[in-house]
């Protein structure tokens, strides 16, 4: 059964922007150039953000050259949705129980 939802990731993923480069990383890597770019945010911004993802997990990155790519690691991904999907079931599974009042 489970007993809780990772929270601290929740709070990571919870951020306007690091939602947004997160969904960007889904669908390529990219480096800390094209995010700039795709997001708008200023770099010293944009290194905070990813400095938080990759302390949580959610990111790995990639030396190249100069540069320094960011992929999503989507088994972090997977794993809070397996935690929400257990939450879920256990609803399902409850949704008859009630307990009285006193």
């Amino acid at each position: 059964m489970l007993t809780s939802v990772d929270t601290d990731l929740i709070r990571v993923l919870a951020d306007p922007l690091r939602l947004r480069i997160v969904t960007l990383l889904a669908q390529e890597t990219l480096c800390t150039t094209h995010l700039v770019e795709e997001t708008g945010a200023r770099q010293t911004n944009l290194s905070n953000h990813m400095k938080v993802l990759r302390e949580a997990g959610v990111v790995e990155t990639e030396p190249c050259g100069r540069y320094t790519y960011y992929r999503l690691k989507p088994e972090v991904l997977a794993s809070l949705a397996g935690q929400f999907a257990e939450l879920a079931e256990s609803a399902r599974a409850a949704a008859q129980n009630k307990r009285a009042c006193p």
